[in-house]
């Protein structure tokens, strides 16, 4: 039977969630970086062995840790990113511009058929590649370069690109999510850049459906149907049947459509699950309960998924890399919560069960398949 290893990113360390197939029981492991942030914990798609995480913290800034014994023992990799021409800058909200600086790693993507190739997404937004395990980087410049680069305002959280999505039908495309830019796609591997975001509409910004500008909090698509993609928007969940080219809004019945994430079943790609939270200036759950929503049409109608999660005085949120689901059958789903809960459904929503209570606050949670 196959086993799963979930990799849970929070403020004050790693943890190794690990189970057999049943999901029932867990062995937890950490934390590994006691005290330190680590802001994503991903593993290789075609290597169970290898993870990456990306560790931070005030004193030291940024470095990224490497595993290749499944997170027994880890080192310290490449912590030196290198630019392509000049730092540029973007606009303040005030419209001044602002020098481009690197803050931190938001998001790590392994290759899907090379352990050895991973890229980060970055704060302040920029891609970047490495081809050796992690030792050097060097950054995809067509990106930044991108004539739409100096209007890109931060959100919330800051100007990060916190999105990175590989079409496993074309091997040289990319999808990537920027808060506050939206939604970008190369089809040479980063060379060149197109904006994605025909159909979005944010009434925050001086033109509500421009081309640039609009905060994105998540992506997703299905592995079989790469080109449909579904996105948790500032406001309005929204999908695309034409890998990006086009929006329409698929919020539907749902409470409120802010939100952080947004995933994919596993074997089922127009089954969708998303976390909805009150709003942007209160970030907690509407009516103290937590429930994730669940949509079996791609959208539009919505069921609240309630078994087993508190639906009473319960205030925490779920951010935008805090949820993931297994490839088993039937599928899991997995999310966890800034109160530090990870909660599993091994039955696709149905019902759910907290694996571990009181970690630290929950940043990012992933997902491995083990032998």
């Amino acid at each position: 039977m196959s086993g799963i290893r979930v990799l849970v990113g929070t403020r004050k360390g790693a943890f190794l969630l690990t189970s057999d197939g049943k999901r029932a029981r867990w062995d937890v492991s950490g934390p590994h970086f006691g005290g330190w942030e680590i802001y994503h914990l991903k593993g290789s798609p075609v290597d169970p062995n290898r993870l990456y995480a990306s560790q931070s913290t005030s004193w030291f800034g940024q470095m990224i840790q490497r595993s290749n014994d499944g997170g027994k023992t880890w080192e310290t990799v490449g912590n030196k990113f290198v630019y392509d021409g000049v730092p540029g800058t973007h606009l303040w909200y005030d419209g001044t511009p602002r020098p481009w600086e690197f803050t931190r790693v938001w998001h790590l993507e392994p290759s899907l058929t090379d352990p050895d190739t991973v890229y980060a997404g970055i704060q302040d937004a920029a891609l970047f590649r490495s081809i050796d395990g992690g030792q050097a980087w060097q950054e995809l410049p067509g990106l930044r370069g991108h004539s739409s680069a100096p209007s890109w305002q931060p959100g919330a959280g800051g100007l990060c690109l916190h999105t990175i999505l590989l079409d496993p039908s074309h091997p040289e495309r990319i999808f990537i999510a920027i808060s506050a830019a939206g939604v970008f796609r190369t089809d040479d591997v980063g060379k060149t850049w197109r904006p994605m975001n025909r159909g979005l509409r944010s009434e925050q910004i001086p033109d509500p459906n421009a081309e640039v500008g609009h905060c994105v909090h998540r992506i997703a698509m299905h592995r079989s149907r790469p080109s449909v993609l579904f996105m948790q928007k500032h406001w309005d969940v929204m999908r695309s049947d034409d890998a990006g080219e086009s929006w329409r809004e698929i919020s539907g019945n749902l409470p409120t459509d802010f939100g952080f994430p947004i995933d994919v079943h596993a074997h089922e790609p127009d089954t969708i699950y998303v976390v909805p939270i009150k709003s942007d200036s209160e970030h907690y759950l509407p009516d103290g309960k937590l429930r994730v929503y669940r949509s079996r049409t791609g959208g539009h109608e919505w069921e609240a998924l309630t078994k087993g999660l508190p639906q009473r005085d319960c205030y925490v949120n779920v951010l935008r890399d805090a949820m993931a689901v297994d490839s088993l059958d039937p599928c899991g789903v997995y999310f966890g919560t800034t109160g530090g809960q990870v909660y599993v459904s091994a039955d696709a929503g149905d019902s759910w069960a907290a694996i571990v209570r009181d970690l630290p606050s929950v940043v990012s949670v992933e997902v491995q398949t083990l032998p």
